[in-house]
């Protein structure tokens, strides 16, 4: 970024955000009346822009709300959407919960607090990678129920909880017609992907569904998600990538709105990293805006936790880790930064954009000028579009030349200044770092306790065959055991030695453990990708009586598909080949089920629950067992992390909360884990003797598990000098931001977090370096000095300006194979860290 930039958007931030900040509410009043056009929403007939960002309310604790807040505030954004969660707010009937990360109310007023609206997805079917889609598991046995069908059942249950949504967002004045921040309702959720389910029902379904929505009186619009078009006056949006290309509004009276922008992609265990560049995102973002529309919500800006059980099956417990905000609330750069900057820029040419005439000019073969023009008032916005994939080019524009790299969009101001490119990154990358925390080293003592491998005699509900597995556990557990007995003779066994029998299930669970005669058989999963698998694993037998204790675990509940309340689990068929005898059938052998395990049922992972059993010392090679250690809060305020690389697969609590799943063994094709690194928030802790319990399914290494804390102190820029930023240097006047003076260097700056400067410099180089923050090489143009001359204008600084110019380096410009580049890694930090 230039300096001229800077001043820019800082400029604008002021603007937009300054006269608001820690100032009373006044978007909105009592009586306040937000409507809608085919251009806009309007509030009490003012239009306005919406920046939006996803923070759902159930995946952070309240303690950290605050903070997420005033952050996504600082990026730019005046809105946050969020669903409501039904299975969460209604876990059996009529029995409500709004406490704790559950308290929709008070996330709601805090964004008001922050002078942001709000969008509010009732749903009340959500997806949302959440348990169940958010439907309560209790509506699946109510007699002749079809999800979100024409349906009398479902549609009585979902009516009754979405009026008592609404009358208690009436009750706190939340919505904008009673001076409250949210300014829409989402009733249902994509419906378009199951529509097929329910053929002409499911037009009589939306019908209904929309003029229950509206019969509720908010004084605000109610929208439905992915749909080109939606009944009466309920506005259809858009969820996708690049709703500006691939997204067609049928309804021509209704506003353009775009309710889900992906960030990146949810990660299922064993999907490889999710990535989507701040690049990509800008360029959707431009060419959803250059064509009309008005409001972008980012799904996820911040996505947290899937705490204890509450991730849908297969999903990773840390969700859109690499949106703008990390999975712990750290600011992900450049994808924070980029984006931020053109909220800030669009917004401060609003007036044009909104109330301009608009024009649509064809430059090129894929090169294209959406225009917006107040004449009267001498102002003009520009965004020209190169779509073009792999070939930069230059194209004339109302006779001025610009060159527009591919899959790019320019905002021009005045019709003529480039102020902003989506492909040109000048904000500061970083990258994160973990560091064992000293204090959680000491006193780590480790205690264990096995949960028994239960027996057919020892089970109370025993049926012919085995039983489906969620009718049973009802959604309380992930766990059900399946044990059966068999007597086996001499004449059954094989004669030959090196003949093992095979012991064959057929599951439709998400993972199985096996034990024979008490001794650990081994494991076998599914995927997300997959409906059912096959555990098959050579056991031993003896001659008499034989016992098989199968452990079925569900790793959450399917979130979406039409066929969402037939879902089933467990296992369906078992047997025994590499008899003498032949095949041993056991599925009509008689079964016993256990659900839940010992450990959950007595509570061990709280301190009030774990004097039920007796712990005895580590010992390492044990499948099914629980294991716990106090630890102290590590120093400082940075995240904490548990590194699980040394255990399989189970559920983490910390003082009796439930901290997610884990699973370790589940790799990806590269190899490693999906995810290894589970967040303990601090809210969470106390300073000392905080109870850390683990449940492993199988087996595991407890004493290797580290308590680390998690840094964003790497920062870094990457940019050439043969791409200058092309902005100007900006003022404000009377309200407005003016263009004073120029400036075309090219500059990199370096900002450290709060309370710490630049202590190192990791890496410089001009010429051709390669790689990205974190992993930079130097090429064949490399220039040895830079290091030194980047340490002389940043070690000890907060902050500090590096030009990107080849003469500073003492760069040879003619090395045949340079790009001009300046890559620069510094590590910034306080006295008090540790390495």
């Amino acid at each position: 970024m230039t300096a001229a930039a800077a001043v820019l958007l800082l400029a604008a931030a002021a603007l937009l955000a300054g006269a608001a900040s820690g100032s009373k509410w006044t978007f909105t009043k009592k009586g306040s009346v937000v409507t809608y056009d085919e251009r806009s929403l309007l509030i009490d007939g003012r239009r306005d822009l919406f920046f939006s960002g996803a923070i759902h309310y159930p995946r952070s604790p309240p303690e950290m709300w605050p903070k997420l807040l005033k952050i996504a505030k600082e990026g730019g954004l005046n809105c946050i959407e969020t669903y409501t969660f039904w299975n969460a707010h209604e876990p059996e009937p009529g029995k409500y919960n709004f406490e704790g990360r559950n308290d929709m109310i008070k996330f709601l007023k805090l964004i008001q607090d922050n002078n942001m609206y709000a969008v509010i997805r009732i749903g009340p079917f959500i997806q949302a990678e959440w348990n169940h889609g958010g439907l309560p598991y209790w509506l699946r046995e109510i007699p002749h129920i079809i999800f979100r069908a024409n349906n009398e059942p479902y549609k009585r249950e979902m009516e009754k909880f979405v009026r008592f949504i609404v009358q208690k967002l009436k009750d706190a004045d939340m919505f904008a017609s009673q001076g409250g921040p949210v300014i829409l309702a989402q009733i249902e959720n994509e419906y378009g992907n199951i529509k097929k389910d329910h053929i002409t029902d499911g037009d009589k379904y939306l019908e209904w569904a929309a003029q229950m929505a509206l019969s509720t009186n908010t004084g605000v619009p109610w929208i439905m998600c992915k749909q080109t078009s939606a009944p009466g006056e309920v506005i259809p949006t858009c969820n996708g990538r690049h709703c500006g290309d691939t997204w067609t509004l049928r309804d021509k009276n209704k506003p353009r709105l775009w309710t889900e922008n992906w960030t990146a992609q949810f990660r299922a265990f064993g999907d490889q990293l999710a990535i989507r560049s701040a690049e990509d995102i800008a360029y959707a973002v431009l060419r959803f805006f250059a064509k009309g529309g008005t409001l972008v919500n980012y799904y996820m800006y911040y996505g947290g936790t899937n705490f204890g059980r509450t991730g849908a099956s297969y999903v990773l417990t840390g969700y859109y880790d690499e949106g703008p905000l990390d999975e712990y609330g750290t600011q992900k750069e450049p994808k924070f930064g980029h984006l931020r900057d053109l909220h800030n820029i669009i917004r401060s040419y609003q007036k044009a954009f909104l109330e301009g005439k608009q024009s649509f000019e064809q430059l090129a073969q894929g090169y294209e000028a959406h225009n917006f023009e107040l004449p009267e008032e001498k102002l003009c916005l520009a965004f020209i579009s190169n779509n073009n994939t792999g070939e930069d080019g230059t194209v004339n524009f109302r006779g001025e030349k610009y060159y527009i790299p591919s899959r790019s969009v320019s905002i021009l101001a005045d019709c003529k200044h480039v102020v902003y490119n989506t492909k040109r990154v000048f904000v500061q990358h970083s990258e994160r770092s973990f560091h064992t925390a000293d204090p959680s080293t000491k006193n780590s003592v480790w205690e264990m306790y096995s949960e028994p491998i239960p027996r057919y005699k020892q089970t109370n509900l025993r049926t012919k065959e085995p039983m489906e597995q969620y009718n049973l556990t009802k959604d309380n557990s992930d766990y059900l055991w399946y044990t059966t007995s068999f007597r086996l003779e001499a004449d059954d066994l094989p004669f030959r030695g090196d003949i093992r029998p095979v012991v064959q299930v057929k599951s439709s669970a998400h993972a199985l453990m096996g034990f024979v005669n008490d001794a650990f058989a081994g494991s076998a999963r599914g995927s997300k990708k997959d409906k059912g698998f096959m555990f098959e694993k050579p056991i031993d037998l003896k001659i008499g009586v034989n016992h098989l204790a199968l452990l079925s675990s569900s790793m959450g509940m399917k979130d979406s598909g039409g066929e969402l309340v037939e879902l089933k689990g467990g296992i369906q068929d078992c047997r025994i080949q590499g008899l003498n005898t032949g095949t041993l059938d056991l599925q009509v052998n008689g079964w016993g089920h256990k659900v839940k395990l010992d450990g959950e049922e007595k509570g061990i992972y709280t301190e009030k629950g774990m004097g039920a059993v007796k712990w005895k010392p580590l010992e390492n090679g044990h499948a099914v067992s629980w294991y716990k250690r106090y630890f102290d809060e590590p120093d400082g305020e940075d995240p904490v992390v548990l590194d699980m690389t040394s255990m399989s697969k189970g559920m983490i609590f910390v003082n009796g909360e439930g901290m997610g799943r884990y699973w370790t063994s589940f790799r990806t094709i590269a190899g490693v884990p999906s995810q290894a690194l589970y967040h303990i928030p601090r809210p969470f802790l106390k300073s000392k003797n905080n109870l850390l319990v683990v449940f492993e399914e199988e087996i595991g290494k407890p004493d290797g598990i580290l308590i680390q804390t998690v840094r964003r102190d790497d920062i870094c820029v990457h940019i050439s000098e043969h791409n200058p930023a092309q902005i100007k240097t900006w003022d404000t006047d009377g309200g407005q931001i003016k263009l004073i003076a120029e400036d075309h260097s090219t500059r990199g700056i370096l900002t450290c977090p709060p309370k710490k400067k630049i202590q190192e410099v990791v890496f410089a180089s001009f010429g051709n370096p390669d790689g990205t923050c974190g992993n930079f090489t130097a090429g064949t143009c490399h220039t040895p000095n830079a290091k030194d001359i980047v340490a002389k204008e940043c070690i000890g600084k907060k902050s500090c300006v590096l030009p990107v110019d080849h003469r500073v380096y003492g760069a040879d410009i003619n090395c045949p194979t340079t790009t001009a580049t300046l890559a620069v890694q510094v590590r910034c930090h306080n006295k008090g860290d540790s390495e």
